[in-house]
């Protein structure tokens, strides 16, 4: 114990006369009158930064204590190592050595980061080119980037940081990473389970031991935040079948010694399985008890299921906030009879104080106008809180599309009870795009595209574009303007001008075209949230510019009606869209109709086309998916249907298996041509693809296609159908989304042509 003191004793004392040292070489000098003050070892820093930093000027009386304060502040500029203060007679003598400057940050051995993306980041903590080194910043950076590739499994990661100096006081920063091979989970133990075998338990997680797709998934990766979420699906799982009690005891993860496999080990008590045996409510619920039996999703006889008491409180919740009551508390209580495996839930309602909405403030918007959100609230100010309104608020600002984040906060006014106001914060995103791309199908070879758009003009809300696209099939050039609030009420109107070529596909090539160029005007009407009417008028020229291999009926035509025709089509279309997403859904039902009637011109006509689409979630993964698509055209004031405005059908989006547009009547010359009559019935099972966990950017589907075009003067006839039958693959990849469908047509007649194998990328389905 004496041996200790004494060393703490000694130390003690050579640390103390450490600092006396450090003071007295620093600014111990005898007080004087400054007459000038001179800085010595400046290379790049101005003289002026000294002068503007130090708290003493020519004239001032100088002290140790000034003398202190000087250094500090010099110190706080970051720019020096090293800082002396000397006397020279009366003139005070500043003495730096500046700190070395960064010439270049560089990375070796970094192949799981982007090289830019990591320079940047060492730009924002000030590691950057023409900034002073700091060992301090360069420690935590090199701190920071074994974090992030600890998040990444990398647990053998070594980075080592190399300084290393050149000419005129600069210094090059190398972090050197050495990576080796990221840990992979090489087992999954579940421990205590009885009512469920573990095989069953591990397929709820999306770690696992990989696949042969795990290069791709990174599923057999560990990561802290994942095993949480696999963790919270298995509580789920069994909250969800009635074991009330269950719980996570612990959870092991086990790194090998070489740090490159990992083992998860999770020990669960599983509890009894309890089936609810009846639903009492009390509180006070308005004098409205029915209304609220009716939301219980809680079904007594049946084994306790968490989603179903969280999905009944919330709809309690709800329901009081449609009648103003913004602070309602619901709580579900569990009365457990462990004798009998039985539980009663009792919900409790308190509705506490009704309130309406004071004021309404809109967040985040720096570009996009105040109007623009607030015009799509059905919530109003100084209305009473209406908790529905509130959500169809949202989503319609959510719809707009102008904004990555939307989020509705409700906030107490202090002082007032009764009152609430909405905070509505948004995230904008980028609305204009420069695009230049192309796509390449199976059907029409190499496609070129290009377009401006401004989906929110100026912050108006409005939209401009000019699009641009080519193909060996189909040419098109559209310039297009959007009003979505043309009148207060949400009537919009857009404003369209096109020139567009086409011909039908076939394979002996040809040279002879349809151009067709026009302009438009389309009002859209809403009717409710997810109905829209539109109507409108145009003016429109086509014309039939013969050429090689051009089909006999385009040449008919143009004999008895002309090589331009003239027509002033009227337009009405209505649509109805409540999918969750538009592309990949899983849920939800899609319908569209439009019409088109030319009333004045060379072409006389009516045309229509109806589409309806289902999405039916089986569960989390599977989707079955129904298509059906109608078009019916009809000439009219006794000329026949035109030709250029006839449907096609084959391929890709109509029936899978048969040769793009190649189905319905042909000419002399084996031409495909098309016709006023189409039908196409679709089903799809879709799931996502082996190994790629829920992934919905990525899925395989299964499908029936059944369809046919029908002439003028042929009825619709359910034994001409053509079928097939087929498996593709759906990804939405960096190139846009991709399609891939292989079909074997089951019903088919002479002369059709196959392709069995059809794909397309670089557009929208």
């Amino acid at each position: 114990m004496k041996k200790n003191l004494h060393r703490f004793g000694v130390r003690t004392a050579c640390a103390v006369a450490a600092m006396i040292f450090a003071a007295q070489a620093a600014w111990a000098l005898e007080p004087f009158k400054v007459q000038d003050i001179r800085v010595e070892g400046l290379q790049r820093v101005e003289p002026g930064t000294i002068f503007a930093s130090m708290p003493m000027r020519v004239g001032d009386d100088y002290n140790d204590e000034k003398g202190a304060a000087a250094i500090r502040a010099l110190f706080a500029l970051g720019l020096f190592k090293d800082v002396r203060l000397e006397a020279n007679g009366n003139v005070l003598v500043v003495v730096v050595q500046e700190r070395p400057t960064i010439a270049d940050v560089e990375f070796s051995g970094a192949r799981e980061f982007d090289k830019e993306a990591l320079k940047k980041s060492m730009r924002d903590i000030g590691l950057t080119d023409g900034r002073p080194f700091d060992k301090a910043l360069a420690d935590r950076a090199e701190q920071e980037l074994k974090r992030q590739y600890l998040n990444k499994s990398f647990y053998a990661v070594d980075v080592v940081t190399t300084v290393t100096p050149i000419e005129r006081n600069r210094v090059n920063l190398t972090f050197t990473v050495i990576e080796g091979e990221p840990a992979r989970i090489k087992d999954i133990r579940v421990i205590g389970n009885k009512a469920f075998s573990e095989s069953t338990l591990k397929d709820l997680f999306e770690q696992n031991t990989g696949g042969w797709l795990s290069w791709y998934t990174k599923s057999d990766r560990y990561a802290r935040s994942k095993l949480n979420a696999d963790l919270e699906a298995l509580r789920s799982y069994y909250l969800q079948r009635g074991y009330l009690e269950f719980r996570i005891d612990s959870t092991q993860v086990a790194i090998s010694p070489d740090k490159e496999s990992i083992s998860v080990t999770v020990n669960v008590t599983e509890g009894e399985r309890y089936v609810v045996s009846g639903v009492k409510l009390e509180g006070n619920y308005l004098d409205r008890e029915n209304e609220f039996k009716s939301l219980v999703k809680i079904v007594p006889g049946e084994p306790y299921n968490a989603d179903q008491v969280t999905e009944t409180t919330k709809a309690f919740s709800d329901h009081f906030s449609n009648f103003g009551f913004a602070f309602a508390r619901v709580e579900a209580v569990p009365e457990i009879d462990r004798e009998k495996n039985r539980v009663e839930l009792v919900l409790q309602a308190e509705p506490s104080r009704r309130a309406y909405v004071r004021r309404i403030n809109v967040v985040g918007n720096n570009r996009t106008r105040d109007q623009v959100v607030r015009r799509e609230f059905r919530q109003f100010e100084a209305s009473w809180y209406d908790g529905d309104k509130i959500k169809l608020s949202r989503d319609r600002v959510d719809r707009l599309g102008y904004f990555t984040d939307v989020n509705v906060e409700t906030q107490e006014v202090p002082g007032a009870p009764d009152q609430v106001d909405l905070i509505v914060t948004v995230a904008e995103k980028p609305t204009g795009s420069l695009q230049l791309g192309a796509g390449f199908s199976s059907a029409e070879k190499v496609s070129l595209s290009f377009a401006i758009k401004q989906e929110n003009a100026f912050g108006s809300g409005n939209y401009l574009g000019v699009e641009v696209n080519t193909s060996k099939y189909h040419r098109t050039l559209v310039f297009s303007t959007t009003n979505p609030y043309f009148t207060a009420d949400g009537v919009s109107r857009t404003l369209d001008v096109y020139y567009r070529t086409d011909k039908p596909y076939q394979d002996q090539g040809g040279n002879y075209e349809l151009v067709t160029k026009g302009a438009s005007i389309r009002f859209g009407v809403p009717f409710s949230e997810t109905d829209t009417v539109f109507f409108g008028g145009g003016l429109e020229q086509t014309s039939i510019k013969p050429g090689t291999n051009i089909p006999a009926a385009y040449l008919d035509y143009a004999e008895r009606f002309g090589y331009n025709s003239t027509s002033v089509p009227l337009t009405i279309g209505w649509s109805r869209d409540d999918r969750d997403s538009a592309l990949a859904p899983n849920s939800g039902r899609y319908q569209r109709l439009n019409s088109e009637w030319s009333v004045a011109g060379d072409a006389r006509y009516v045309r229509a086309n109806y589409q309806y689409q289902q999405y039916v979630p089986l569960n989390k993964k599977f989707t079955l998916a129904f298509n059906g698509e109608l078009g019916l055209g009809q000439g009219m004031n006794g000329r026949p249907f035109p030709v250029f405005k006839n449907f096609y059908s084959g391929g890709l989006g109509s029936v899978r298996g048969f040769d793009q547009g190649t189905l319905g009547p042909r000419d002399v010359t084996g031409a495909s041509l098309g016709g006023p009559k189409k039908v196409t019935l679709n089903a799809e099972l879709i799931a996502p693809f082996p190994g790629a966990g829920n992934d919905r950017t990525l899925r395989i589907f299964t499908f029936v296609d059944v369809g046919n075009v029908y002439g003028d003067n042929e009825k619709i006839n359910f034994n001409d159908m053509r079928a097939s039958a087929g498996v593709g693959l759906s990804w939405i990849s960096p190139l846009g989304p991709l399609r891939i469908a292989f079909a074997q047509p089951v019903r088919k007649f002479a002369g059709d042509r196959i392709q069995k194998l059809q794909f397309q990328i670089g557009t929208s389905f």
